[in-house]
């Protein structure tokens, strides 16, 4: 029995610990506002604090960790979101699509402008998400709308429960990661804890579970998708990589890195039968994606869809680290913001940098497949104009496969970036710049160091 007498006894002081986590997050929860950034900052670090020490006491006991796992998402269930207001574009989405509209084709200001109030709570859910994102087109990809489709059905007149409902289905998803995690690390020779380093981490408690955000459904079936191809069941596989795409874009990026894998590994059949997987795998994920795209298809929806995924690489920037540098530079020479002559370089830059990483690493390997894989992102997140903290999420996963843990100290402080909102109700709205220096001299300098600096075995021990 898990918790039985000699184990309390045995462990006093991390139940003291789980204690305090379970407080912890039930103040992060429902008794925090993101302005009040000294509370904030002291929740998390003390949680991330109890959750390494956790994971580290009780490493070779996954059954317990899995049970804190579950507890510590379950505090979050009738919470909403405090650190993020997306969700109510998320429920809007979701009624749109059961009321017969096509989200795509609409702004939510294109109907609250003129007084239409096209699904249940309208006005409350404008309100909620805000100006910025009610006056864009929704990016969100088909799969997404699918969990916001099902909030819909069953709490279509309650934000709260359209809340809930999209937290248990985020949830459900961090337990499929747990199980194919756990056992691609097992396949792999890896520690299976390392997975914990994800699933019990306080940055994806509160992100995913806490903000609803949907990267830990993305994050499922690519992890699904890898266990598929370290299996060997590469068309399985390309369906499962589909579907995570049609969640999140994201791993689109990683497509070409899977070059070396399919034509470099099984010298017992023919290179052409290699090439002829690869397009395959290719042609799966491609026909699968456009097949989820194709019931919301229309000339309008591409230019709306591309319009707003453009705005991304051209307009916004939040967190960003070399762009700001790049961004100083330009504004000395010019004297204005040159974010979208920037945002197309960097996309250039990141494709050379994809580009490279297929055909001149070597990647025949899977774990140094999944290396690749953290490395384009890594460097796509460094140049990128817009680094929202959840955005991480994937770096940390991927870094439970490989020797690196820069990704797990990010996940530490990009709390940071959350700094960038004590101005948003003064005259002076802009990110301090100093606080955004501090978080990635962090970063880099464990990066550097690991990349560079450190030799280290692949399987390393935390």
């Amino acid at each position: 029995m898990l918790l039985n007498p000699s184990f309390l006894k045995l462990n006093k002081t991390p139940l003291l610990m789980v204690l305090l986590c379970l407080v912890f997050y039930w103040v992060f929860a429902y008794n925090l506002v993101r302005t009040d950034y000294i509370k904030l900052l002291s929740l998390y670090i003390a949680l991330f604090v109890l959750f390494y020490k956790l994971v580290q006491r009780f490493k070779n006991n996954s059954s317990f960790l899995t049970y804190l796992a579950f507890g510590f998402r379950a505090i979050f269930i009738l919470a909403i979101p405090n650190l993020s207001q997306d969700f109510y574009r998320f429920i809007w989405d979701g009624r749109m699509i059961l009321e017969g509209f096509n989200p795509y084709l609409h702004t939510v200001e294109s109907f609250i402008s003129q007084g239409q109030f096209p699904v249940a709570q309208a006005q409350e859910l404008r309100a909620g998400m805000g100006f910025l994102n009610a006056s864009h087109y929704t990016n969100y990809p088909p799969i997404n709308q699918l969990c916001f489709v099902i909030a819909g059905l069953f709490a279509g007149k309650s934000i709260l429960g359209s809340v809930i409902v999209m937290r248990i289905i985020i949830i459900a998803a961090d337990f499929g990661t747990l199980y194919f995690g756990k056992r691609l690390l097992q396949q792999l020779k890896t520690p299976v804890y390392h997975i914990f380093w994800y699933i019990l981490n306080p940055f994806i408690i509160i992100e995913l579970t806490g903000n609803l955000h949907f990267e830990g459904v993305m994050i499922f079936f690519l992890i699904w998708s890898m266990y598929l191809l370290y299996s060997r069941k590469w068309a399985w596989a390309a369906v499962v990589l589909a579907f995570s795409i049609s969640v999140k874009l994201i791993p689109l990026i990683f497509l070409p890195l899977f070059f070396q894998w399919f034509t470099k590994q099984d010298a017992s059949i023919s290179y052409f039968n290699r090439i002829s997987k690869l397009l395959g795998f290719y042609s799966i994920v491609g026909i699968t994606t456009l097949l989820l795209f194709a019931p919301f298809h229309s000339s309008q929806f591409i230019e709306n869809y591309t319009q707003t995924v453009a705005l991304w690489f051209q307009n916004f920037e939040f967190n960003a680290s070399l762009y700001y540098i790049a961004k100083a530079i330009g504004y000395s020479f010019r004297g204005y913001n040159e974010i979208a002559i920037i945002g197309k370089a960097t996309a250039l830059i990141v494709l050379l940098f994809v580009l490279a990483v297929t055909f001149i690493r070597k990647n025949e390997s899977f774990i140094a497949l999944i290396t690749a894989m953290l490395l384009v992102l890594s460097f796509y997140y460094f140049t990128a104009t817009t680094i929202h903290p959840w955005y991480l999420a994937t770096l940390l996963i991927l870094s439970v496969f490989t020797k690196y843990k820069f990704p797990l100290v990010w996940s530490f402080v990009i709390i940071l970036s959350y700094l960038a909102y004590v101005n948003l109700n003064s005259a002076d709205k802009s990110e301090n710049l100093f606080v955004i220096a501090l978080e990635y001299t962090v970063v880099y300098g464990v990066f550097i160091w690991e990349a560079f600096i450190k030799k280290a075995p692949r399987n390393l021990e935390a």
